[in-house]
């Protein structure tokens, strides 16, 4: 794992590369899944499939009912791909960029403090305005996302 320091530089790294794929939102796999979709565009039937990857007819329908349901690995995906001359494209792609979510995570933690230590000072009679509430969580946020405590991720 990189240093606390070198954080924000790898995720800003990381979410330049993920940017790439920002596309893939839109993408719905065939209804059949890749697999049948591709094999049935080049024209090629089961058998022909089977022969290329040395496995029976049988399996190659198991293989395409198993995509279809979640169930094939990525190590058979990989090797369906091979017998289609195509290359298995493989990724986790977080549905916004890795700086917004620990920014919000931050926030919500923070929000969480201030909100315990709202409570204590709205009963001593010592409650700050909105200003400066504000001011004191964007403080918090940004100590947060500096520090990164090694609990930042755990559950609230």
């Amino acid at each position: 794992m990189p240093s606390r320091k070198n954080l924000p530089l790898v995720r800003q790294q990381l979410d330049n590369t993920l940017a790439r794929f920002d596309s893939v939102f839109d993408l719905a796999p065939p209804p059949r899944g890749w697999i049948r979709a591709i094999r049935n565009a080049l024209g090629m039937n089961g058998r022909q499939l089977a022969e290329r990857l040395g496995l029976t007819q049988q399996s190659v329908a198991r293989m395409e009912k198993d995509e279809t349901t979640g169930a094939l690995t990525i190590k058979t995906l990989r090797r369906a791909a091979e017998g289609l001359d195509a290359v298995l494209v493989y990724g986790i792609v977080p549905r916004e960029s890795l700086e917004t979510m620990v920014h919000d995570r931050a926030r919500l933690i923070a929000g969480k403090r201030m909100e315990r230590v709202g409570q204590t000072m709205a009963l001593e009679n010592q409650e700050l305005g909105p200003e400066e509430n504000e001011e004191i969580l964007l403080g918090l946020i940004e100590d947060l996302v500096e520090k990164m405590p090694s609990n930042f991720w755990d559950a609230t």
